[in-house]
């Protein structure tokens, strides 16, 4: 029987011409307090020579590369890296992004809650810092899919959803439960994911296992504020989330009404002189989304239609 020790730990960071972040990232992870943790980094076709400034790591075998010959965003990465990652052989997933920049014992943290929870759970999350060291917010997990969580410092919270920063998996959980949905494309796939797992099995907030996310906005992304030349990725955003409330029933369709409206009247109020534009967005994307139904791939190779 193998020891907590003993156990390995692939982490998955998917990157994006973000090569300075990413080594830190790297420089983090290699540097955790428990040791048998190998980064596996998923490069979504970088044109900022992101192989060449990591390439000592490489050399080194410190890291393994991989990529993926063209852009599948952060839900195709996140796809394609568990997959990787469980051709490898490793007993936990441990997924980021390449501006996460976990504590020292942030892994170890991790292990400890594995160990007081004998290894029944789904899924575990640390707690995300911004750059200013306040919760980030963007990153917030949920008690249930309707609360978001308010107590960051009580350890061993059960919680319904998470992000992609810090998320702490069993190898054999992604084996039963399949695979982000790669169609996704950005947004909405940790939400999706973390919520197809917690719907039947126990999922935790760990406090005492914390990162740092380097991203740029501590709030995220705002249709309402956002420039005009990033308008088009929302499309994903509303599109994907049409998959992910429609799970829930009716509560769902009520709840994802109730978000559309409070967006909506966010453009309205707002000071921009393209509207129009940004509430087209939004009706097409659901407009699609009424027809969307992705397929969950399992990593034996089958594919079940969503409902």
């Amino acid at each position: 029987m193998k020891k907590v020790f003993e156990k390995k730990v692939i982490a998955i960071i998917v990157t994006y011409n973000r090569k300075k972040l990413l080594k830190e990232c790297i420089n983090a992870v290699l540097n955790q307090n428990y040791k048998n943790c190998i980064p596996l980094i998923i490069d979504n076709s970088s044109t900022d020579n992101t192989y060449e400034y990591i390439k000592e790591y490489i050399d080194s075998n410190k890291i393994i590369y991989k990529n993926t010959g063209s852009n599948l965003g952060g839900a195709g990465g996140f796809n394609y890296g568990m997959k990787e990652a469980y051709k490898i052989g490793c007993d936990y997933m441990w997924i980021m992004d390449d501006d996460c920049i976990p504590n020292d014992n942030c892994l170890n943290e991790l292990f400890k809650a594995d160990k007081k929870l004998n290894g029944d759970y789904g899924f575990l999350s640390s707690k995300v810092l911004w750059k200013d060291n306040s919760i980030c917010v963007m990153n917030r997990q949920k008690k249930t899919f309707s609360k978001w969580l308010k107590d960051f410092d009580t350890n061993y919270q059960k919680i319904a959803m998470c992000s992609f920063v810090s998320f702490f998996v069993k190898s054999e959980i992604v084996k039963k439960y399949g695979l982000p949905i790669k169609e996704f494309f950005i947004w909405t796939d940790d939400w999706e994911y973390s919520r197809r797992i917690s719907r039947n099995e126990d999922c935790y907030f760990i406090s005492s296992s914390v990162v740092v996310h380097k991203c740029n906005d501590n709030f995220g992304a705002n249709i309402a504020s956002v420039e005009s030349d990033r308008l088009d990725r929302f499309k994903y955003l509303y599109r994907n989330d049409c998959v992910l409330y429609r799970r829930e029933g009716i509560k769902g369709y009520f709840l994802l009404k109730v978000r559309i409206m409070l967006h909506k009247f966010r453009v309205l109020k707002s000071n921009k002189t393209d509207k129009e534009k940004r509430l087209s967005i939004i009706n097409d994307a659901l407009k699609t989304g009424k027809t969307f139904y992705p397929s969950i791939e399992y990593l034996d190779g089958d594919n079940y239609e969503k409902n």
